[in-house]
């Protein structure tokens, strides 16, 4: 029994589909930079409200879910502030994890469209495992006090540095630097079941236009981990009338994804991503892909309106 709890535990940390790789992966990453990208926050020049839902593996019960909430907003020319809430749950609520932090940027400007920012975060993690919530669970297994883990903390730090213009951006980022171990093997003893790891984020992007009413918008994210295999994600979205969004990405070795968005009015905007994997998972007959939904708003007023459109 133990063992399987320390397996749960690993799975739940470790869906992005990559041994050892904990954080929660994106195909709509980049709507969803401030997650892993503190130099982000307050980029976008006004107060933004971003929600993410994603659904790993349909029909498989008690596959992941994730939900992400980022608040940032610039309080100068130059700096930016804001919040990061992910909560990733697997089990039916037997496991979840919960990453939190508060994001600051500064900014400095480079050319008259350029701007680089300098970005740190600060947080910690929440883990709560609860063994009784599994569908055949034994109480007559486990001792009365040894039935999960309630609610855990774990500080953290990161930074990040993200650099863009009207028409590109690119940023490396390391979300968390500190390394979090669960359930050591055996006591003083310096090997662990299951060991959180930095991960190392290079996101970048750029819109060009096709005609005066289409643009395209390449994207890439590249992950990497210690212990694991490097992570790529491809895509490209064609933009019309800067109002809908429609587009492909591909993950190596790993899934393809439809992405479509709509800004539904100048302060609102919708998106949607549906995946495939091209895995043996993928081809099983619960798994009916992953479904992600991602909602944006931003406060902006006519007065002080920005003029430029905002792409990233």
């Amino acid at each position: 029994m133990k063992n399987f709890y320390i397996t749960l535990v690993f799975i739940a940390t470790s869906f992005a589909g990559a041994v050892a790789q904990q954080d929660a992966q994106y195909t709509q990453y980049m709507y969803n930079t401030q997650v892993v990208n503190p130099a982000y926050a307050g980029s976008r020049g006004v107060f933004s409200i971003a929600a993410l839902y994603r659904s790993q593996w349909i029909g498989l019960d008690g596959a992941p879910t994730t939900q992400t909430l980022n608040i940032n907003s610039p309080v100068s020319k130059r700096l930016g502030i804001g919040m990061s809430i992910v909560n990733n749950e697997i089990g039916n609520g037997t496991n979840q994890n919960t990453y939190f932090s508060l994001d600051y940027a500064y900014t400095i400007p480079t050319s008259s469209t350029g701007k680089l920012s300098l970005g740190l975060k600060a947080g910690g993690h929440l883990l709560d495992v609860n063994l009784a919530k599994l569908r055949n669970y034994n109480p007559g297994l486990h001792a009365s006090d040894d039935i999960g883990v309630d609610k855990k903390f774990s500080p953290n730090f990161g930074a990040g540095i993200y650099y863009h213009t009207d028409r590109f951006y690119t940023g490396l980022s390391v979300p968390n630097f500190l390394q979090t171990t669960h359930f050591e093997t055996a006591e003083g003893s310096n090997s662990y079941q299951m060991k959180e790891s930095m991960e190392y984020y290079l996101i970048s992007g750029f819109v060009t236009d096709i005609n005066y009413n289409l643009k395209l918008k390449p994207a890439v994210l590249i992950k990497a981990v210690s212990g694991a295999p490097l992570q790529v994600d491809l895509s490209a979205t064609l933009l019309y009338n800067e109002k809908f969004s429609l587009g492909a990405a591909y993950r190596w070795d790993a899934a393809v994804s439809a992405l479509f968005g709509f800004q539904i009015n100048e302060k609102m905007m919708l998106g949607m991503a549906y995946d495939r994997e091209t895995t043996e998972l993928g081809g099983t007959q619960y798994n009916d892909g992953s479904l992600e939904v991602f909602l944006r708003f931003e406060l902006i007023s006519h007065y002080g309106r920005v003029l430029t459109p905002r792409f990233f």
